[in-house]
């Protein structure tokens, strides 16, 4: 499984530079939209970092989908998105509450 980060060039060059090798720059909404999508059908990614700032940029339909995935898991960063906190995420993705 790989991470994949989304965002704009500043955002992504310090996962660049901790290792992660999925960077996707997004300086428009249209790119930002493009690489989702493309990061969604990608079977081989089972995290999704975005930018809490750029989650609310997507469309609602496409929001709706990342808030709901769970393969990939979109962590938004910045921010708790949809109501839900990291924690809640991770424990629906991995099916453990890993901070009791």
């Amino acid at each position: 499984m790989e991470i994949a980060v989304i965002g704009n060039s500043e955002f992504i060059l310090g996962f660049r530079l901790a290792g992660i090798r999925k960077t996707l720059a997004a300086e428009s909404d249209e790119q930002l939209v493009t690489h989702v999508t493309s990061v969604l059908q990608d079977a081989n990614v089972g995290i999704l970092v975005l930018n809490s700032g750029d989650m609310e940029r997507i469309p609602r339909r496409l929001r709706t989908t990342l808030e709901n995935s769970v393969k990939p898991t979109v962590i938004a960063i910045g921010a708790e998105e949809g109501g839900l906190s990291m924690r809640e995420r991770i424990k629906r993705s991995v099916g453990v509450d890993l901070w009791k």
